[in-house]
C-alpha cells in the first residue's frame, strides 16, 4: 500500500478513517493553532508518525505501534471520552500537554501503553489505570501536573525522569494520595512512585520494627523506588489524609511523634527515617538513600528528643556579632556522640555535610562546603533550610543511633 503523508494545517484538515477507525500508516502533522480529531479509534501504525503540535481530540480509544511525538512545546492531546478510553501501543507515545476529561465512569482510562509528558498533564476528570493493565506512565524534567484529585489522578506507578523535584499524582482506591521528592542531582535519573490503600503488614510485618518505634500505619504505604544506578541523597515527602490515615498517626503528628518508617531488605525490619512534620500542608519529609517501601510511623515522644541535653538553634545570621553566627547544636553531657549533619536547600540540593559537626571539627556558616553542586564557599541565599542530624546516644555499649530532621532559618 502506498503510504499517505498528511499535514494539518489551519487551512486544511484532513484524516484517514478506515472500518470505524482512524489509522495512519505514514507521516501526520498537526501543526501550531490547528484542531485534530478523531471520533473512532485512533490507530498508529508500525509505519506511521503523528507529530502534534496543535490541538488534537481522542474521543476514543489510542493505540500507538509507531512514532508519537511533537516538534515543538505547544501540543495538547485531550483524551475526552462518553465510553471507556484503551490508551494502548507497543511504543512509547512522547506527548507534550495532555488533559483528561471523561465522566463516562470514575476509572475511564485502562492505559496498557506507555506515555510520557514532557509538559503539563491536567487531570480534570477520570483515573487513569494502569495498575491493573500495566502501562507505564513518565514525566519528563521539567513536566507537571494540576487538578490532580479524588476524581483524577494516576492508579498505579508514576515515573519522574531528570533533576527537579516532583509530587507524584498518584492515589489508589479512589483517594489521590501524593508523595513527593526534591530534585536528584543527576539528570538522568529515574524515580518511581506508587501508592497502596492497604496494610503493609501483610508483606513486611509490623512487629518487626526498630526501638522506639511504637505504632506502624496500618492502612495505607507507598513505593519510592530508584530505577537508575546513580547513588544519592533526595528528600522523600508523604502526606496524611484523614480519609485515609489512621487517627493516630495524624494526632502523633500534632504531638511531635511522626515520623517516616521505611522497611530495610537489609535489616528485616522498619527502620525510623525520621522527618519534618508540616502541618499546614500535612506533610512529612525526611532524605534518605535506601529506598523501597515507605509509610507513617508513631514513636515515643521521648525518642523524638534522643538525648534530653541537646539543643538545636534553628536560627543563622552569620554576620560575625556573637549571636547565631552558625547553626548552633549544642550538647551539655557525653549522651550524643559523633554528631553527622547534612543540610538541603528548598530544592532538596545537599548545601552541607559532614560526619565531624561540632566547636572541634565543621560548623555551618551559611555557606556551600563545596562537595555538591553549589560552588564551593559560596554564600548560600536566605531562606529556609532542611536539616538531618545523627547521632549516637547513651552508653556506648547499647549502640543506639537517633536521627532527627528539621528546619533551620538562614539570614
Amino acid at each position: 500500500m502506498k503510504k499517505i503523508i498528511l499535514y494539518i494545517c489551519p487551512l486544511l484538515l484532513l484524516a484517514v478513517s478506515v472500518t470505524a477507525q482512524t489509522t495512519n500508516d505514514g507521516m501526520l502533522y498537526v501543526s501550531e493553532d490547528t484542531k485534530f480529531s478523531t471520533v473512532e479509534r485512533f490507530n498508529n501504525l508500525e509505519t506511521g508518525s503523528f507529530y502534534n503540535d496543535g490541538d488534537t481530540y481522542i474521543y476514543s480509544d489510542f493505540n500507538n505501534d509507531g512514532i508519537i511525538d511533537f516538534y515543538f512545546e505547544t501540543g495538547l492531546t485531550r483524551f475526552i471520552g462518553s465510553a471507556t478510553q484503551s490508551i494502548t501501543g507497543t511504543n512509547i507515545s512522547n506527548l507534550y500537554n495532555v488533559l483528561f476529561n471523561n465522566t463516562s465512569n470514575r476509572v475511564p482510562f485502562n492505559l496498557s501503553g506507555s506515555l510520557v509528558v514532557s509538559g503539563e498533564a491536567e487531570f480534570f476528570e477520570g483515573i487513569v489505570d494502569n495498575d491493573n493493565y500495566g502501562g507505564k506512565f513518565y514525566f519528563n524534567t521539567n513536566a507537571s501536573h494540576f487538578n490532580t484529585s479524588d476524581n483524577s489522578h494516576v492508579d498505579g506507578p508514576v515515573n519522574k525522569i531528570g533533576d527537579t523535584d516532583f509530587i507524584y499524582p498518584i492515589g489508589d482506591g479512589g483517594f489521590y494520595r501524593f508523595a513527593g521528592i526534591s530534585a536528584p542531582v543527576n539528570n538522568q535519573t529515574i524515580f518511581e512512585g506508587k501508592f497502596y490503600f492497604e496494610n503493609s503488614d501483610n508483606l513486611y510485618p509490623h512487629d518487626l520494627k526498630a526501638g522506639g518505634i511504637l505504632e506502624i500505619d496500618n492502612q495505607e504505604y507507598w513505593t519510592i523506588t530508584k530505577e537508575t544506578s546513580v547513588n544519592e541523597d533526595v528528600l522523600v515527602t508523604l502526606s496524611w489524609r484523614d480519609v485515609t490515615t489512621p487517627e493516630s498517626m495524624i494526632n502523633a503528628a500534632e504531638t511531635g511523634s511522626l515520623t517516616i518508617v521505611r522497611w530495610s531488605e537489609d535489616e528485616n525490619m522498619w527502620i525510623d527515617e525520621g522527618g519534618a512534620i508540616d502541618l499546614a500542608n500535612k506533610t512529612i519529609t525526611t532524605a534518605v538513600k535506601g529506598y523501597g517501601t515507605f509509610t507513617l510511623g508513631r514513636v515515643n515522644e521521648p525518642e523524638v528528643l534522643g538525648c534530653s541535653s541537646l539543643t538545636i538553634y534553628n536560627a543563622v545570621s552569620p554576620n560575625n556579632d556573637g549571636i547565631n553566627d552558625f547553626f548552633n547544636i549544642e550538647v551539655t553531657d557525653n549522651c550524643a556522640r559523633n554528631l553527622r549533619v547534612k543540610i538541603f536547600n528548598r530544592w532538596g540540593v545537599k548545601v552541607f555535610e559532614t560526619d565531624n559537626y561540632g566547636p572541634n571539627g565543621d560548623l555551618f556558616y551559611g555557606y556551600s562546603d563545596g562537595r555538591v553542586t553549589i560552588e564551593a564557599g559560596k554564600r548560600l541565599p536566605t531562606g529556609t533550610y532542611f536539616y538531618i542530624l545523627q547521632y549516637d546516644y547513651d552508653n556506648p555499649e547499647t549502640n543506639n543511633l537517633h536521627k532527627e530532621t528539621g528546619f533551620l532559618y538562614l539570614n
